[in-house]
């Protein structure tokens, strides 16, 4: 075939289009981030302010689990899978969380594969909470708790303290009661050394191990009629530790990755859970990272006592504890009335904030 004889593409280009076309729907903007995209995807609008969501309805139910626009619910001792009402929605999931006290009502309509439909919820007394992914809001995964236990392993994987301290930091911030838990100490002989720094700030702990039974007493003793929440990292062991305490509910569990030494997520979405002993806890998806909700930078030393009992002794009334002169709060540190570790925490968690 002679150059430049080849077959050529005519180039078609349209002079008019509208939105219903389906080139100018190709032309829109995808949504991104795991959200739904393609082609018609349509855009739900973000609501950041829920607090219209809470009343001070009378309640009948509990949510156990929320599921997208769907809730698993606890109604006279039986678990239902119910719809949410539309008004407590936003797009494809719910302002609701394991705790929370519903309002549960059931409609005629007998064919309904939900048939009951949660109309209200009443106001939440605790919570903890963390940013949603993507940020600009609040996403709450426990309500109206009483304790939250930190868990945290010995080893495998290793003992994160500025991890503990971010829990901390939310239970303060959601008003809810706060103890660690130190498990796995069958691998060592000892527990962390950083463990004793929050027995001297006054945090209770608890050792335990899910293979010798070491500590499952005194963990029984601190959960007894609580509505409690274990929380931390991948592979520490949260639910290993529920299946220790009432093994009726077997939840599937998993070993810590030998290549990363970290946790690998075997729970995929917090539930609440009923146990032997008037023992009430929610199990929470293991996290590598805990982002802080409504915590500014200058407010953070107020969330470690040890900092802020020290802090009205600063040159500065609003000294940063990191770099003024006169600070009270590093010399306490140079003369190792704080714990360096907790004090590194400090800085790391205000340099995120910043």
């Amino acid at each position: 075939m002679p150059k430049g004889k080849g077959r050529q593409r005519k180039r078609i280009r349209k002079r008019t289009w509208d939105a219903s076309d389906l080139d100018t729907i190709r032309r829109e903007r995808r949504r991104v981030r795991g959200r739904e995209s393609g082609i018609g995807a349509p855009v739900e609008p973000t609501r950041t302010d829920l607090s219209g969501c809470f009343s001070d309805v009378e309640p009948n139910a509990t949510v156990l689990s929320p599921y997208g626009v769907l809730a698993f619910v606890e109604f006279e001792r039986r678990e239902i899978l119910c719809r949410v009402d539309d008004a407590l929605t936003d797009g494809k999931t719910s302002c609701l969380a394991p705790g929370d006290r519903v309002l549960l009502e059931f409609e005629e309509d007998a064919e309904s594969e939900q048939p009951g439909v949660v109309r209200a919820v009443k106001r939440r007394s605790t919570k903890l909470s963390r940013p949603a992914i993507g940020g600009g809001r609040e996403q709450v995964f426990a309500a109206n708790i009483d304790l939250l236990v930190v868990v945290a392993a010995v080893a495998n994987p290793p003992f994160r303290s500025g991890l503990v301290d971010r829990y901390l930091i939310a239970a303060e911030r959601g008003n809810v009661a706060a103890a660690l838990c130190i498990n796995k100490i069958d691998l060592l002989d000892a527990e962390p050394a950083e463990t004793a720094t929050y027995r001297e700030v006054g945090l209770g702990v608890v050792a335990t191990s899910c293979v010798t039974g070491a500590g499952l007493d005194g963990l029984r003793e601190l959960l007894h009629g609580k509505i409690g929440v274990l929380a931390g990292q991948s592979g520490v062991g949260k639910s290993s530790l529920i299946n220790a305490l009432d093994p009726r509910h077997a939840i599937a569990t998993a070993s810590v990755s030998d290549t990363t030494r970290k946790g690998r997520h075997t729970t995929s979405t917090s539930k609440l859970y009923h146990l032997e002993g008037d023992i009430h806890i929610i199990d929470t998806p293991g996290v590598r990272q805990l982002g802080l909700w409504g915590v500014s930078p200058d407010e953070l030393d107020y969330y470690f006592s040890e900092l802020a009992a020290l802090a009205p002794q600063c040159r500065f009334r609003n000294c940063t504890h990191i770099h003024e002169p006169d600070c009270a709060v590093r010399a306490a540190v140079e003369s190792g009335a704080i714990a360096p570790a907790r004090y590194a925490s400090y800085c790391r968690i205000r340099d995120s904030l910043d």
